[in-house]
This record gives C-alpha cells, sequence and structure tokens, in this order.
C-alpha cells in the first residue's frame, strides 16, 4: 500500500515537489479545478444561490485516478496553491474523492524548496472552510452577474456579446479615459533653454546648461524674450546644495511585477504570469500571486549576506516593508527568488529575464539608501542693468554613494511621451554667486500641452488595484478577456507628423527653424473599440450599480470578510441578487425606440431618407433608410478608421459611392467595393482584397488589374495538380506545405510525399482521404 499521496493542481509542480521526498510518497496533479460550473448554464439553484458543481467530461479520467490513488494511501496530502483558489481546489477534492475534510492534511508554502515542503509536511492544518467560501462567493458573483447580463445584451446591443463585474468596469476606465483624450484640447507653450560657458581659473571655459524658469504662451513673447537676451548680462544669482537620499522600492508584489516587468521588458500582462508561474513551479521564486511585500527572515538574512559578498558591508541595509492595501496578508511574502544566492538560472530567455529582474528588485529593497547632492543655481538676466524678472535654472546631481542604485532603478512609469519636467540631471562645474557667464546660445523651442494618456496593460493595472478592483489572480485573465472579446484593443499607430517651431539665438541674430516630430502614437496602449463603447455606455445607463468603481471595491472588501469568517458568503450573494434581479428584469422588458448605440446622423439629401450609424451583425454599419419603409435599407460598413462616436454625415455618405466600376478588363467589369472584410476589387465573380496603402475612391484601373494579376500568379503558385475523373480533388500548396483540398476538406500529406506532390496518381490521393481530414476548409 502506498503510504503518502500528495496532491497538487500541476504536473510541474508535481514533478519538482517529487525530487524531495522519499519513496513514501507520490505526487499527483489535479490539472487545476477537478468540478467547476457547468460552460453553457447558470448552475445556480436561484432559490438557495448554492452552485451545482460538475466534472467536466475531459476530467473524469483523472479523477478515476486520483480515487484509485487515495484509496490505496494511507494518508492523503492536498498541496494546492495558498490562496483562496488553491483552497477551493482542494476542498473540491475532498468532495470529488470522499475525503473527509476533519481528517485530510493541507499543506500550504510560499516556494517549491526541500526545506519549505518538509516543514509543510511537518505541520499540516485542516481545510479552511473560510477561504473556500470567499471563492466560492467571487465564483457565484460572477455567474450571476455574466449569465443575467449576457442575454440582455444579446437583446438590446447585438448576439453573442458578454458581461462581467470586473470585466466591464476595466472596459468602463478605458472608454472615459478615450472621451478624455479626445475632449482635450492641446495648447502651445514654449520653453527655452540655455547653454552658457563659465570661465575657469586655468582661462578654459566650461559649459552650463539650464532652462528658464518661464514658459511662453506666445510666439511674441518668446521674440520679444531673445531680443532682451541680445544685449543682456548672465550671473549667478544664488547657489544651493541639498543633500538627498533615495530609498530602494519594495520587493514585488503581483501588480508591481506585471507593471515593471511591462515597462522593463515589454512582456504583457499575461506573459508575465505564465513565465512567472514557470519559475514558481521549478523551485526558482516564491508564490507569484501575492499583493504582500513582507519578506520572511530567512530572505532578509540570505540578502544581507549576498550583498555583503557582492558589494561589501557597507551596501546591506536589512529592512522588511509594510503592506498597505486592503485585504494584503501579510503571512505571505512578496515574489522573490526561493535561493538568493542563485544571481542566475537555467532556463529560457524570458525566465532568465524575469528571474534577473525579480532578484534585483529583492537584493535593492535589502540594500543601503543612495545618498545623492543636489545642486540647483539660479542665474539672473540683466538688460541694461536692469533685471528682465526671468531667471534660468540649472540643476545637477551628484551620486555621493550609489547604494541600491548599483543595481536596480525603478521605472519612473510607462508613459512614452516627452517629459515637461526641467532638463536632465547633470554634473555641474564649480561655481560661485556673482560669478558672471557668457552666453553662447539661448533656444526656445515650441511645445504642446499633453491630456491623458491612453492606458497601456501595465497602468491598467496599476488603476484597477488602485481603486481595490479585483485582486493579483484577475488582473492578467481580466485584460486577456476584454481583447478576446474585442471591446478593447491595441493601438498599432506610430503617430502623426507634427511641425513645431525653433527660434535660435546666436551672438546677436536669432534664426527660426521648423521641425518635424511623430506625435500621438497609440502603440501598444489599450483603445476601446465602438462594440466596447456601445455596451459600456448600456451598462453605464441601465446598472449604474455594477458600473460602479466603488460597488466592485467594495465587493472584494465582503470577499476578504468572508475570507476572515466575518460573513456568510450565501447571505452576501442573496442580498446583492434581490437587487440584482429586479433591475435585469425591468431592462430586459423595457422597450426603446433604437438598440443601444443606434445614432441618426442626418438625411440624405439625395433619397430623402435618414441616415444611421449601429451595430450590425458584423460590426459597426452605416444604414440609409429604416426597416419600416417599403425600399430596403442600404448599408455599408463603417471603416475601421472611423468611430461610431465622430464619423459625419458627409462622411458616412462617402462610403455609399461604393461599389464603384472603374473600368473593364479581359472584356469584363471591373468593381471596387467593401464588405466585411474592408474594400476589395470584384473582377469575373473573384475578389482581391485592397491593401491598406489603396484608397479605394482614388484606386486606378491600372492598380487594380496588376492587383488582379499578382492574385492569379499567387493561385497558380498554389495550385499544383488536378484530376480531370475527380473535379473535387485538388493537389495545393500550403503554408506547411503540399495538401489534399477534397469536397470542402483538407487532407496532410506525408511528409514523403511532398517531393513528388505534382505527380501523386489518384488512388494515392484516395488513400490519403479514406484516414480521415486534418482540418476544415
Amino acid at each position: 500500500m502506498q503510504k503518502n499521496l500528495v496532491i497538487v493542481e500541476s504536473p510541474a509542480k508535481a514533478k519538482t515537489i517529487e525530487k524531495f521526498l522519499g519513496d513514501d510518497f507520490k505526487v499527483m496533479s489535479s490539472y487545476g479545478h477537478i468540478r467547476d460550473l457547468k460552460k453553457k448554464e447558470l448552475s445556480i439553484n436561484i432559490d438557495s444561490l448554492e452552485p451545482d458543481y460538475e466534472i467536466p467530461e475531459e476530467k473524469e479520467k483523472l479523477v478515476k485516478e486520483l480515487k484509485s490513488n487515495a484509496k490505496k494511501a494511507e494518508t492523503v496530502w492536498l498541496a494546492s496553491d495558498e490562496d483562496r483558489e488553491g483552497e477551493a481546489i482542494s476542498w473540491h477534492l475532498c468532495e470529488v474523492l470522499g475525503l473527509d475534510e476533519k481528517k485530510t492534511n493541507r499543506i500550504v508554502f510560499h516556494e517549491i524548496t526541500k526545506p519549505a515542503i518538509l516543514e509543510a509536511i511537518s505541520h499540516p492544518r485542516r481545510l479552511n472552510m473560510d477561504l473556500v467560501n470567499a471563492q466560492q462567493a467571487r465564483r457565484v458573483l460572477d455567474r450571476l452577474v455574466g449569465f443575467k447580463l449576457s442575454p440582455v445584451l444579446w437583446r438590446k446591443v447585438k448576439p453573442a456579446l458578454s458581461a462581467g463585474r470586473v470585466q466591464s468596469v476595466a472596459v468602463r476606465l478605458i472608454v472615459e479615459r478615450e472621451r478624455e483624450i479626445q475632449a482635450f484640447k492641446s495648447e502651445t507653450y514654449y520653453r527655452v533653454n540655455g547653454i552658457f560657458a563659465i570661465t575657469n581659473p586655468d582661462g578654459s571655459a566650461t559649459e552650463v546648461k539650464a532652462e528658464l524658469g518661464t514658459r511662453f504662451k506666445t510666439h511674441t513673447e518668446v521674440e520679444n524674450f531673445l531680443e532682451q537676451c541680445k544685449d543682456a548680462t548672465f550671473a549667478i544669482e544664488s547657489i544651493t546644495q541639498k543633500p538627498l537620499k533615495r530609498t530602494p522600492a519594495p520587493p514585488f508584489t503581483t501588480s508591481t511585477l506585471q507593471q515593471e516587468a511591462a515597462r522593463k521588458l515589454g512582456f504583457t500582462v499575461s506573459q508575465t504570469m505564465m513565465v512567472a508561474q514557470h519559475l514558481y513551479e521549478n523551485g526558482r521564486i516564491t508564490y507569484m500571486r501575492t499583493d504582500s511585500v513582507n519578506l520572511s527572515s530567512l530572505c532578509i538574512n540570505a540578502s544581507k549576506e549576498e550583498i555583503t559578498r557582492l558589494w561589501g558591508e557597507r551596501y546591506s541595509r536589512p529592512r522588511q516593508y509594510q503592506t498597505h492595501s486592503k485585504g494584503a496578508q501579510e503571512a505571505h511574502e512578496a515574489i522573490r527568488p526561493t535561493y538568493m544566492d542563485a544571481t542566475e538560472i537555467e532556463g529560457t530567455a524570458q525566465e532568465k529575464r524575469l528571474y534577473d529582474l525579480i532578484w534585483k528588485r529583492t537584493a535593492a529593497s535589502q540594500m543601503t539608501d543612495a545618498e545623492i547632492e543636489k545642486t540647483t543655481v539660479v542665474i539672473g538676466i540683466e538688460q541694461t542693468s536692469v533685471p528682465t524678472g526671468h531667471q534660468f535654472i540649472a540643476t545637477g546631481e551628484v551620486v555621493k554613494f550609489d547604494g541600491f542604485l548599483k543595481v536596480y532603478r525603478e521605472s519612473d512609469g510607462d508613459d512614452d511621451r516627452q517629459s515637461d519636467d526641467t532638463m536632465s540631471h547633470h554634473l555641474l562645474p564649480a561655481m560661485h554667486k556673482g560669478q558672471e557667464l557668457t552666453r553662447r546660445e539661448i533656444t526656445a523651442t515650441e511645445r504642446f500641452s499633453q491630456g491623458p494618456s491612453r492606458y497601456t496593460e501595465a497602468s491598467l493595472v496599476h488603476k484597477l488595484e488602485e481603486l481595490g478592483i479585483g485582486r493579483p489572480s484577475t488582473y492578467a485573465p481580466t485584460i486577456s478577456t476584454i481583447q478576446q472579446r474585442e471591446y478593447v484593443h491595441k493601438g498599432d499607430r506610430n503617430g502623426e507628423e507634427r511641425t513645431y517651431t525653433v527660434n535660435i539665438l546666436k551672438g546677436k541674430t536669432v534664426t527660426q527653424k521648423t521641425r518635424t516630430e511623430m506625435a500621438g502614437s497609440d502603440k501598444g496602449k489599450l483603445l476601446p473599440t465602438d462594440i466596447g463603447i456601445v455596451v459600456n455606455d448600456f451598462l453605464m445607463q441601465y446598472f449604474p450599480g455594477i458600473m460602479d468603481y466603488n460597488f466592485t471595491a467594495k465587493v472584494e472588501q465582503k470577499f476578504d470578510e468572508i475570507a476572515e469568517g466575518g460573513e456568510k458568503w450565501t447571505t452576501m450573494m442573496k442580498d446583492f441578487y434581490n437587487d440584482f434581479e429586479p433591475i435585469v428584469e425591468k431592462t430586459m422588458n423595457t422597450r426603446s425606440e433604437h438598440k443601444a448605440g443606434e445614432r441618426l446622423l442626418g438625411t440624405d439629401p439625395d433619397s430623402g431618407r435618414p441616415v444611421f450609424v449601429k451595430i450590425g451583425r458584423f460590426g459597426p454599419v452605416i444604414q440609409i433608410g429604416s426597416a419600416d419603409e417599403n425600399e430596403k435599407p442600404r448599408f455599408a460598413q463603417l471603416p475601421s478608421d472611423k468611430s461610431m462616436e465622430s464619423i459625419t454625415l458627409e462622411e458616412a455618405l462617402e462610403l455609399f459611392r461604393l461599389p464603384r466600376e472603374i473600368g473593364e478588363y479581359e472584356g469584363m467589369k471591373v468593381t471596387i467595393g467593401t464588405g466585411r472584410f474592408g474594400p476589395y476589387v470584384l473582377h469575373n465573380k473573384k475578389y482581391v482584397s485592397l491593401p491598406k496603402t489603396e484608397d479605394p475612391m482614388t484606386i486606378t484601373l491600372e492598380t487594380a488589374v496588376n492587383l488582379i494579376i499578382d492574385k492569379r500568379k499567387q493561385e497558380q503558385q498554389r495550385h499544383i495538380k488536378a484530376f480531370t475523373e475527380e473535379p473535387k480533388l485538388e493537389v495545393l500548396n500550403g503554408r506547411y506545405g503540399p495538401y489534399l483540398a477534397y469536397d470542402g476538406k483538407n487532407f496532410r500529406l506525408p511528409k514523403n510525399m511532398h517531393e513528388r506532390a505534382a505527380e501523386l496518381t489518384l488512388e494515392e490521393c484516395m488513400n490519403i482521404i479514406k484516414a480521415g481530414p486534418t482540418k476544415k476548409k
């Protein structure tokens, strides 16, 4: 008989743990949850609000194996993750495997190392039903919101849409930010920078760079100031030196790791969590879902030893950080390396980079403050012995002791816009009060005030955490979901070229130049789609309570109270559902003249019919006419570069100039049109997609014919062989090599037949077809 059975939730974790335990232990994986709510049903008893769980078909074989091994074992150890989700996985295992909750050993650990596993085995506990119920409360509430709101969206907006408690609020943040950006009116101002020279005792000169403390609003003010400076004298009015200390950032939580990995490594939130999961399961780092900045005394002591070994005792300063976020569990740890003396690891390139980031952040948190001396020099301007009222300011920093900066500098943020702060810090030469400076050059540069920045994945995580929405385990799936459901997409534009003026004073001459820059980049930023905006506005109108930031944050606090045993989860569910269900029913039965998002743009001057923009079956469309007229409405797909909110009547009518005939080729018409997948050329009943570089309203016949010819060449290269005796069969060239197409289905060719694909016989092809298709056409 097997003495001990340990059940974890991932096979990688099982493999690592099994190395630490002796022959008396067998470690198996549950592959996550072994039962859950049914996918396509509410699976909640509306009267009691109790969930109805099922074992998915794909888990039935695994459950049999787990049951068999559990019966053979003298002791079963449930070792799923230490969070609420992990506790729920253990509870489901107890229920399904028929284990006694009061007798079954539950073990938790923050890291997968031999000491941690053996420590957990020696101090088992029992299942914590408060944590389980907190997870059930989240699961049931989110299922109620999703399953009750989605049908409302199907009826009132568009079929196949979905809503969710956290995802809908995340979309709201992005929509509101986009509207702030659209409403923002940029204003021009001018920054003035000067380069001055100081004469050293040896007769040499040293340059000093400074910025004017005033920013001008008009070009006339700039011209007047530069005119004053032509004959002005410049002298140092004051010098102040101030010692500063910079303290290292705390070690990583889930949120700060996601943000910093995005800024420093370019990782998406999901990518960060996937790589961190691998590092954790392989015993490299502690548990990666945490909102605690706490470090164990073991880690603090190990860090001290490693920092002293690498850089000396002066660089070591052990410290413990306190977690201020609501609901954080101090018993948990921050994300840190399991062994601080492992400065490098083996693994994939991504694993190495993320581990390096975690190691450096942890080490820096246990290092001495950086000591800096900041110098501020004020340069006065006198024009004909009269002060102009303006001053240049030069700043410099000297790092007296680098401390933690030797290892790690925290990112300032993920906004790639030009900073409006003063000039970069640099070392200043020796100077004294009253010393005169020689003006070399003064440059006035036109700048533009900048509105709010669109969210990136990292800054959205920061905002969700700031508002108390979601928890460490929810950020990545939330951000992935809103993109998968096409409520939000990542921008792909590098920006637009913008001109600005630069006025330069050298000697007694002012020259003006015009320069260009790229502005308004949305590359990698999160933008709402038209569908996302319409759904958000609908939910804001009819379900303001669900969309309220405070409500979502308070729900998280309720979950925390349940986890601490302070509230019954079923009571919370009933209170919520009694308020929520009547609103759903009322909204579902409310009649409105127009569907959500439908907007009247005006009247078509040619036909006198109304022109609408609305959500169609395949996305936003323009519609001329209404359904209650005798004449059928006309439709045009909304181009991807237009939005439902901003498109004008004139722009909408322009779309109905398509389809348009532009001539003939080979005796047949060539037509330009637009459809579900964008603009196209139609010739001889065959379609050719228009590249983004071609405007469907201006494309010439010559260009269209070239596209037709190119498409034919591609088709010829794709076609390898046909069979007159079996017209449905073709041998084609695909992305992964030759394959067979037969009666709407595709069949992969064995690799040994690739080179002679053109010589295949009908019999050989039919034998391959009998083996079954590889994919649908």
